[in-house]
């Protein structure tokens, strides 16, 4: 898909930012980077939430696309200065609290001293979405929170962590038809 844009400002730093954008607009239409259980699966891999032979399956995909859902509630309202709702609330402490979101330590005689998942593979979406969860709590709550914004150029509906008081759009590409739109409705103005 190559009308996919690339990462928004902040998502290489919070994987929960970069959950909350994978629903698109693209000017093909809408596209959901978690549309099939293939797409989570490819999606938790590629992140390092999940073992390169992992598979996910619809019920779990559908787990990661709730969580995302309201994830992207909680960036929204941490973005517009409202109040959370609790559902959002109440589903990312439960996903919190679901699973460990560290590894703990293990010792055995051929590795020696390592780090571990504390669960089997089996709970492999449970650490995940924990994982998930907590840095989304981490992102509305840290140093990146006052810098956490919408994009400004509909349809957009990404988020971004503004790298400078200036910055309103994901991308460069959400810029240009930003600025374009603009320009355009200058332009008509003018004319009337």
């Amino acid at each position: 898909m190559t009308d996919v844009p690339p990462p928004a400002p902040g998502a290489d730093r919070h994987p929960a930012l970069d959950l909350a954008n994978t629903p698109l607009a693209l000017t093909s239409g809408e596209v959901d980077l978690l549309a099939t259980p293939a797409d989570a699966t490819r999606w938790l891999i590629k992140r390092g939430l999940a073992p390169s032979d992992a598979r996910v399956y619809e019920l779990c995909a559908d787990r990661l696309r709730t969580l995302r859902d309201h994830i992207r509630g909680l960036l929204s309202a941490g973005v517009n200065g409202t109040p959370p709702k609790p559902a959002d609330l109440e589903a990312v402490n439960a996903a919190l609290t679901r699973a460990p979101a560290t590894d703990v330590l293990r010792w055995d005689a051929d590795r020696g001293l390592h780090r571990a998942a504390a669960h089997p593979i089996d709970q492999m979406l449970e650490r995940a979405l924990a994982v998930l969860a907590a840095d989304a709590a981490d992102l509305l709550t840290g140093p990146s929170a006052a810098r956490l914004a919408a994009c400004g150029s509909p349809p957009c509906r990404r988020f971004l962590v503004r790298t400078h008081a200036a910055r309103h759009w994901c991308s460069v590409r959400c810029g240009d038809r930003a600025r374009a739109a603009r320009a355009y409705a200058r332009r008509r103005e003018t004319a009337s």
